[in-house]
Order: C-alpha cells, then structure tokens, then sequence
C-alpha cells in the first residue's frame, strides 16, 4: 500500500468508506491534513496527478489537525492494515513538532483501536460522546 496526500478526486471514495457525504469529504481535504492509503498492485507512478487516482484504489484516509501543542486525528477509516499504516502519518509530524497525538475511537471502531494500540497508542480512558456513542481516548508522545 502506498500514502500520498489526498486531493479533491479522492472525496468520493473516502465518502464511500467513512458512509458520510461527498461535500463533507471535499470539506475535510480542504480545511485539514489528509492521506489516503492505495493498495500497492494499483499504485500509481509518484509523480502521476493524484487528480487521475481511480477511487476504488482507495482503502483508507486518515484526517488530523493541530491545536495547541496536540495533534488530533479528526477522522480515520478503511480497512485495519490502511490504519494502522495512516496512523504512522500524524506520528510522524507529532514527532518532528514534538507534540503529543490524540485519537478518539468510538466503541464500534475495534479495528482502529486495535491498529492504534500495535502503533503506541494507549487507552487513556473515556472519552467524549459523539450522537451518544461512547469513545476511548488514545494518547501517543512520541520520542
């Protein structure tokens, strides 16, 4: 599998993992840092337009920001290898910012909680509710 940043075109297909709206998705790629996963076998050259990406080649997407001195993973989906995989990419800017990494999961997400736990992060307790569903709170400082 290969992470490259997402653009626009991919929209739809992170609409059709995550069930949520389109327009939704256009929003996130615009307002925060987004990757998507492709699977390998269908990965693209890297200097090809990520704008040409077939969006069934698109297993997953990861979304974060940073307020204050914590990056938050806002959004994550697809299948648990993408994840896991995604998850390495807020890590990775958390460690050159040294900051800290936030995730929410919510009890319906095991396969995210687990790719969090095999990457570092660790149950931190509860969190929020979201529509009343229950969430974890995951937290990571990187080295």
């Amino acid at each position: 599998m290969r992470v490259r940043d997402a653009v626009e075109a991919d929209a739809e297909a992170m609409a059709a993992i995550a069930d949520a709206p389109a327009d939704v998705m256009r929003n996130i790629v615009h307002d925060r840092t987004v990757r998507v996963v492709e699977r390998e076998a269908n990965a693209r050259d890297e200097n090809a337009d990520a704008n040409d990406a077939d969006p069934d080649d698109v297993v997953g997407f990861v979304s974060f920001d940073v307020r204050g001195d914590v990056v938050h993973v806002t959004q994550i989906d697809g299948t648990p290898d993408a994840c896991e995989l995604l998850l390495a990419e807020p890590i990775r800017f958390a460690e050159h910012e040294s900051m800290r990494v936030e995730l929410l999961v919510t009890d319906a997400d095991g396969d995210v909680a687990a790719a969090a736990e095999r990457v570092g992060f660790r149950n931190d307790g509860s969190g929020p509710r979201f529509d009343g569903e229950r969430t974890v709170r995951y937290r990571l400082s990187p080295a």
